[in-house]
């Protein structure tokens, strides 16, 4: 497939059990978790995204992807009850690393956008806060509730709640494993936009679509220099920009 048409129709791919991925007319790929109520994350669902994940990547028509969820609740977390099938919780845990799809996720080349909605707990919002913006509807509850279960939020939550929003208002929320709700969270800077319930899905489309008309050498350079800015001291992060901003300039920038 060319990178300079997009894709002619809408194409459904299932991934596993867990996960959907629909890829559209309009370059917007959407990666859509299918266990509902509660959209548990177990191993499956893992596999699911890692799959989706990739395939989206090697796609070169995507210039946007959408993390979205089916059901009430757009994730309620971890599935508690495979950690019974290994020794400890720990040990539960380390069997999910051995396949991670944080890190997939947060190397995509294009803008990712996720739309949260009833309960997004623990891994269901990390997994939200390695992507570039974060909408929510009026009923999302958000938190990182494993310190109250001995552990660490380690499905990245410790690193990407940080850059987000900062450590003065993120370590409160790690340590007390407090939920809140999606005004909170706006507040915060968690989330960009809190919509009606029942705008949801119209307001992701909508503004999946402006990310997907960003012309794309752009938005890479632009992504690259705003994690510069939490990567970085100022003056090397303006020194990022300055680089990007004259590659743009020149043409050298190759879309994904």
């Amino acid at each position: 497939m060319s990178a300079n048409h997009s894709l002619p129709a809408p194409v459904v791919i299932g991934m596993a059990e867990r996960v959907r991925l629909v890829f559209g007319h309009d370059g917007v790929a959407t990666i859509t978790l299918c266990h509902p109520p509660l959209n548990i994350y177990d191993l499956d669902m893992r596999d699911g995204l890692i799959e989706a994940i990739t395939a989206v990547r090697d796609v070169p028509d995507v210039r946007c992807v959408v993390l979205a969820a089916d059901g009430k609740h757009f994730s309620a977390g971890a599935d508690l009850s495979e950690f019974g099938t290994a020794d400890s919780i720990f040990d539960a845990r380390r069997i999910r690393w051995d396949r991670d799809p944080w890190l997939p996720l947060v190397n995509l080349p294009v803008p990712t956008l996720c739309a949260l909605h009833g309960y997004a707990l623990g891994s269901g919002l990390e997994m939200s806060l390695l992507c570039d913006l974060r909408i929510a509807s009026e009923d999302s509850v958000m938190g990182l509730p494993e310190t109250k279960l001995g552990m660490l939020p380690a499905a990245g939550g410790t690193q990407s709640l940080t850059a987000a929003i900062g450590p003065v208002a993120a370590l409160p929320l790690v340590l007390s494993g407090v939920n809140i709700d999606a005004a909170e969270a706006h507040r915060l800077g968690i989330v960009c936009e809190v919509v009606p319930t029942d705008d949801l899905e119209s307001r992701t489309v909508e503004l999946a679509g402006q990310l997907a008309r960003i012309d794309q050498p752009v938005a890479r350079a632009l992504r690259r220099c705003q994690r510069a800015a939490n990567d970085l001291p100022l003056s090397d992060g303006l020194a990022v920009e300055r680089r990007w901003a004259h590659l743009v300039a020149a043409g050298e920038i190759q879309a994904p």
